[in-house]
């Protein structure tokens, strides 16, 4: 086969030129097969783009000539293709994610807060009930409900019965005494992170709203020392 150039057409506004140097093979279909692994090599990175930040403005793709032993590739044996972004319909470039339900992504949750409250305990301490029985809720296909009221036990007391050691983010059992300490702004805005999560579990109907009121009375309210409508006023409700 001698040096040449084939251009062919694979979009309007995009070009694809092929430049090729002496090669052993002789054959016209082998030269055909590997043009068309070429394109098809270019076809299959095409759909990859969606991958990237949405800062990259085109993509480069270079071929290089086919060789009977390895060499330097150079300039004049390569040539690049520019791709533009507005070449392509991107929305239909990437399969779409599979849409998981609201069960699914509870039980999700629950592994992952599972998995990282486990890593996180430092040595010799034990985790609180609760993540027992959020795990015994998601091993047992618990409703959407359960598992919701499971996670959010879980984060109150994980929030309310540990401390976070600064240097290793480990957890052990705190010390803090809670009601001598609400003006520390800290502590407000633990409590408020807590109680307005209840909140919103109940807009999205994933808690009733009389076994909110009881989670927030003895879990958070009474570990204040504080009356309901003074927790409401100290939180500024």
């Amino acid at each position: 086969q001698r040096e040449g150039t084939i251009t062919v057409q694979r979009a309007p506004g995009l070009t694809v030129t092929i430049i090729f140097a002496r090669s052993p093979f002789n054959s016209a279909s082998i030269m055909k097969l590997y043009i068309g692994a070429l394109l098809s090599v270019l076809a299959t990175s095409v759909g990859s783009v969606a991958a990237f930040t949405a800062g990259v403005h085109r993509c480069q793709y270079r071929a290089a000539s086919v060789q009977s032993q390895p060499q330097r590739v150079s300039n004049e044996a390569s040539t690049t293709t520019t791709l533009k972004m507005s070449d392509f319909d991107f929305p239909s470039a990437m399969p779409e994610k599979p849409q998981q339900s609201m069960k699914e992504k509870l039980e999700e949750s629950a592994t992952q807060f599972i998995a990282d409250l486990s890593v996180r305990l430092a040595d010799g301490v034990d985790p609180p009930p609760e993540m027992e029985a959020l795990r015994e809720a998601r091993d047992a296909d618990s409703d959407e409900k359960t598992l919701a009221l499971k996670i959010y036990e879980l984060m109150i007391e994980q929030g309310m019965t540990y401390d976070i050691d600064p240097d290793t983010g480990k957890l052990s059992p705190t010390q803090f005494d809670i009601k001598n300490n609400l003006d520390i702004p800290e502590v407000k805005q633990e409590f408020n992170h807590l109680y307005s999560y209840g909140m919103e579990l109940i807009k999205r109907g994933l808690i009733e709203i009389d076994t909110c009121k009881d989670i927030v009375k003895t879990r958070l309210i009474d570990r204040t020392g504080l009356s309901p409508e003074e927790f409401d006023k100290w939180l500024g409700y």
